[in-house]
């Protein structure tokens, strides 16, 4: 029998460029063991070589903006 592992995938934008690392968990983490990892792993990270990407904006929720101007027009 195979055990699942988890796998986190780190980001990083700077300048326009992104970059990736990959880290292996093993079993499922939870969510403040991911965050204990951050805070004392993440300047030892290797991040892969930086490529050229557009950065985009995040969406936002559509029936919320409607939410919003509704009551702006009030």
């Amino acid at each position: 029998m195979t055990l699942p592992f988890w796998v986190g995938v780190f980001e990083r934008v700077s300048e326009g460029k992104l970059s990736v690392c990959k880290v292996t968990f093993g079993a499922e983490p939870k969510d403040y063991e991911v965050y204990d990892f951050v805070l004392k792993n993440y300047y030892r990270l290797r991040f892969s070589p930086t490529v050229a990407t557009d950065v985009k904006e995040v969406g936002r929720n559509p029936k919320r903006v409607q939410r919003h101007v509704r009551f702006i027009n009030f």
